[in-house]
């Protein structure tokens, strides 16, 4: 039986980052901290990966894409170009919470992960993990909480937290172990290590989980 190949697609954050994966290898994988818009730089990016694993579109069993949470017009970007790609291709796809791709960058930590992302004022996105330094285990749901909240409920676990994502450093004390440069963002192969294992599905299912209505909405409530 031949190993699934993933094409992953991550533009929830400041990075624009694609990868081709199996179950056990990383094939190819490109990560762009970039000042451009995602939708000028994810198509050529993932075109790049695709060729530097020495294979084709067509050759992808599906494509992950980040579902959120994360920036309202990268999710859009993102999951506008899987959805273009998997139709044309007739191929499956699967949206994985940004959040828990996040926690799989850190999935050789033995013990609590957890993953948090700016949100508005002081609050974050975040959930939290267990790994056992391979398979990353959800603990809680996403969510979006003061962070004074988030601190609160880490400190009732034990051991030292391994934390990712854009609001990393606002984890501060002796137990929180903030992950170097090169994890600390979103990366398409942890993107895709979370989705093995998932079923993927229909393009017209996939939608993005934004966590918090938009601020046109807002100002349309207001």
């Amino acid at each position: 039986m031949k190993d699934l190949i993933l094409l992953g697609i991550d533009t929830s954050g400041k990075t624009a980052s694609a990868a081709v994966c199996t179950e056990n290898a990383v094939l190819a994988q490109t990560t762009v901290l970039t000042k451009l818009t995602h939708s000028q730089v994810i198509l050529p990016i993932c075109r790049e990966v695709v060729k530097s694993a020495g294979l084709e579109l067509n050759d992808m069993d599906g494509i992950a894409v980040s579902a959120g949470p994360g920036s309202y017009t990268g999710l859009r970007i993102g999951i506008a170009a899987v959805k273009a790609m998997c139709f044309a291709l007739d191929k499956p796809c699967i949206g994985i919470s940004t959040l828990e791709s996040l926690a799989n960058n850190l999935s050789l930590h033995k013990g609590i992960i957890c993953s948090v992302m700016a949100a508005r004022l002081n609050l974050v996105y975040c959930a939290i993990f267990r790994s056992d330094g391979k398979n990353v285990v959800r603990l809680t749901e996403d969510g979006i909480l003061p962070l004074e909240e988030l601190v609160s409920r880490l400190e009732r676990e034990e051991g030292y937290i391994a934390v990712a994502g854009d609001a990393a450093d606002k984890l501060s004390g002796d137990r929180f172990i903030t992950a170097p440069p090169h994890l600390k963002l979103q990366l398409a192969s942890s993107l895709c290590a979370a989705a093995f294992g998932k079923k993927l599905g229909d393009p017209d299912e996939l939608e993005a989980a934004y966590l918090q209505i938009t601020k046109a909405e807002k100002d349309l409530q207001g």
